[in-house]
């Protein structure tokens, strides 16, 4: 399949070792060896070079800033930023570690935890498929391959034309009308691959992509 996807944590660190990547974190660089070769900036990891766009260092600081001394402070600082900016950059990780005194390593397992956060830049439109027993009772497995086939992407991915990311989504709270999917905010019952096409042509037609 086709599309923009982040590289996994575990295929990065197979090839750069824990000391070399967390050392070189704070700046933004892993300074690999030569014969090493695979990695060589964490934006890789995280977002790609278009995971910066308008999301500014400084606004970063003014999120951790306001909520720093808050009990639980991190869910919230995480929150904030994925609304500003889309997905939580990894710049993010050495600013929040060092305001909240807790390691990297904790803070971007908190990220991996929670299958809300994303560390890359979303489509324009979101589309979330609910895989929930209700829906994938009535239906909803087969809607996720016909997502996945006709999207040309799986889940966790955006299409080439950054229009749409698909993503799973584990209960909507509509069984009764199951399969369900959700597009930004708006929730969808009794979707079948015709009223899925339907949906994405309108998420396309509302962001100003073409069909």
């Amino acid at each position: 399949m086709m599309g923009r996807t982040q590289v996994s944590w575990t295929t990065a660190c197979s090839s750069v070792s824990w000391t070399t990547l967390w050392s070189n974190f704070a700046d933004g660089t892993i300074h690999d060896n030569a014969d090493r070769g695979a990695i060589h900036d964490t934006r890789i990891l995280f977002a790609g070079s278009k995971g910066f766009i308008g999301m500014e260092l400084q606004a970063i600081r003014e999120i951790v800033a306001r909520h720093r001394h808050r009990p639980g402070a991190m869910l919230p600082i995480l929150h904030e930023i994925q609304q500003v900016g889309g997905h939580l950059p990894a710049t993010a990780i050495a600013i929040i570690a060092e305001a909240l005194n807790v390691s990297r390593a904790e803070v971007y397992g908190v990220i991996t935890f929670y299958a809300d956060f994303r560390t890359e830049p979303p489509g324009r439109s979101i589309i979330q498929v609910c895989r929930g027993e209700a829906c994938q009772a009535k239906g909803g497995c087969e809607l996720e391959e016909h997502a996945k086939r006709s999207l040309g992407i799986d889940f966790h991915q955006t299409t080439t034309d950054d229009a749409v990311t698909l993503e799973p989504v584990f209960c909507l709270g509509n069984c009764a009308c199951s399969p369900s999917v959700r597009v930004g905010d708006e929730v969808h019952g009794r979707v079948d691959a015709t009223r899925f096409d339907e949906l994405v042509a309108e998420a396309k037609a509302s962001s100003g992509v073409g069909p």
